[in-house]
């Protein structure tokens, strides 16, 4: 592991993350925000960035990956195939938040054209401060994983897919295996 990690350029550059997504959803043509509703969007809700939820994970690489069956909000079932686990600790400093090892599947589609993998979850804060659908991440790896490979989770990117702004988009919701048992204040809020 490199100790190069720099905690206020990484806040910084999560923060103009931010600022770019509000920025094209309040104004670009595809934003998910209806628009009618676009002049008084202010901004997403977020969780304060927290270095906390940037974890190390040990990958778990599916050579002959399973294929799972997701529901998504229109009813409909999309396939994906569970291509790597992803295990990692949470140790925090706050008292009333519990610690512990977890694990999330990354699933990619059957064709993956060089897709990132899809991270669907959710987590003690699905339904009240975030999303009822559940949150996203995505990973970029500039390579193929490796069996024990250690890559860094940023839960802190963790986002709420388009349909909790709109009706007229269909997504997936987090499978049974991605429901983490935790609360994770990281990432977009999103109250109704």
């Amino acid at each position: 592991m490199s100790n190069s990690f720099d905690v206020d350029t990484w806040r910084a550059e999560l923060e103009d993350k931010r600022d770019e997504k509000d920025e094209f959803f309040a104004e670009h043509p595809q934003s998910p925000i209806p628009p009618e509703e676009r002049e008084a969007f202010s901004g997403l809700e977020y969780f304060d960035p927290d270095a906390d939820y940037r974890v190390h994970a040990t990958v778990s690489v599916h050579d002959d990956p399973d294929p799972v069956t997701m529901d998504t909000t229109t009813g409909r079932e999309v396939r994906y195939l569970r291509v790597a686990t992803l295990s990692f600790d949470l140790e925090r400093d706050d008292p009333e938040l519990s610690d512990g090892s977890y694990e999330l599947a990354a699933y990619q589609m059957e064709r993956p054209e060089e897709e990132p993998l899809f991270i669907p979850f959710r987590d003690k804060t699905t339904g009240q401060q975030t999303y009822e659908g559940g949150r996203y991440m995505e990973l970029s790896p500039d390579r193929d994983l490796e069996d024990g490979e250690d890559v860094v989770l940023d839960l802190n990117l963790a986002y709420t897919p388009f349909c909790a702004y709109s009706e007229t988009f269909d997504c997936p919701l987090p499978p049974e295996e991605n429901w983490l048992e935790v609360t994770i204040p990281a990432g977009e809020r999103f109250e109704e």
